[in-house]
């Protein structure tokens, strides 16, 4: 049997060959009405820099009443943020934390040793229908920083820079990208960057990062005369100054990277770490359910219901 490039136009031929080093099509998920995508990790690419999880949530809508409620979960080994373009989402963590996530926002959880946190629609925001739609991704941590405390940090959309100009708008949520700096603490170098880009416009790819990745969330983009839909992740090769173009439609994209980790994460469940050992011990920890004197708490005001431990 033979195969014939020109038939598939999600696989980079010609030029793109040498300027895109893989191409990833999330596996969508459907957690009961709601849809997940997950761009990473992925069979043939387990991080792009730090980051070592990427879903997109939704586009969903939900009827007066409903929601997402995620229980109590437990982290190690990796930092969190979930950027919302819609909808609002309610976290708690076992720090006390008690903080609404809103479109723009940052929110920057750093797991260490262990933390505990819920994500949910509850109060107010179930008592009208919702819309939900956004981005959560999971940052490894460097191995010196995987036994620290835990820690939280909020940031506000209008506390982010937003550079803009020539059909592009382009808001800075972590690291350090074109030139600005955004504020959030990091644990390692990174960018990640919300882009809304015109019809034709043209974004470069930022060229002070060894790792450099886009998703298009939506509409299409160009890049070395290869059209990608939405719902793509491009991983590019380091160093070659590139462009993006949006399609006709314009696009809309998440870019993300960084420097590339000191070697390969064990990843299971929620977990996150360079030994396996470090998996085993949390994976105890949270089965014994030790809230009061044990590694992990449950938030405080979110403590009557928790996720249990996976089968497997």
């Amino acid at each position: 049997m033979s195969w014939n490039p020109l038939l598939d136009t999600h696989v980079p031929i010609g030029d793109a060959v040498d300027a895109i080093e893989t191409v990833i099509v999330p596996r969508a998920r459907d957690l009961g009405g709601f849809e997940v995508r997950r761009a990473l990790p992925a069979p043939r690419r387990q991080m792009v820099g730090p980051f070592i999880f990427f879903d997109q949530m939704g586009p969903a809508e939900f009827l007066t009443g409903q929601g997402i409620d995620v229980r109590p979960h437990p982290h190690i080994g990796l930092a969190t943020v979930t950027y919302l373009y819609k909808g609002r989402l309610h976290h708690r963590d076992s720090l006390g934390t008690d903080q609404w996530i809103e479109p723009g926002a940052v929110n920057w959880m750093v797991a260490g040793n262990g933390v505990t946190h819920s994500e949910r629609t509850d109060d107010e925001a179930r008592k009208a229908p919702l819309q939900m739609f956004g981005i959560q991704t999971w940052v490894a941590l460097p191995e010196h920083l995987e036994e620290t405390g835990a820690s939280f940090e909020h940031t506000p959309a209008e506390a982010l820079p937003e550079l803009e100009g020539e059909g592009k708008r382009v808001r800075l949520i972590l690291g350090d990208a074109w030139g600005a700096a955004a504020p959030v603490s990091t644990t390692s170098e990174m960018f990640y960057a919300d882009a809304v880009l015109q019809p034709g416009a043209a974004l470069p790819l930022p060229d002070n990062h060894e790792d450099r990745g886009v998703y298009v969330v939506g509409g299409s983009v160009e890049v070395a005369g290869q059209v990608f839909d939405t719902g793509r992740m491009m991983v590019f090769r380091p160093g070659d100054r590139l462009s993006l173009k949006a399609g006709p439609q314009g696009a809309r994209l998440m870019l993300l990277g960084g420097a590339t980790m000191g070697g390969p994460r064990h990843i299971w469940w929620n977990f996150v770490a360079t030994s396996k050992d470090r998996i085993e011990a949390a994976k105890e920890a949270w089965r014994a359910g030790d809230w009061m004197h044990g590694r992990f708490r449950l938030p405080p005001g979110d403590d009557q219901e928790f996720t249990p431990l996976p089968a497997r």
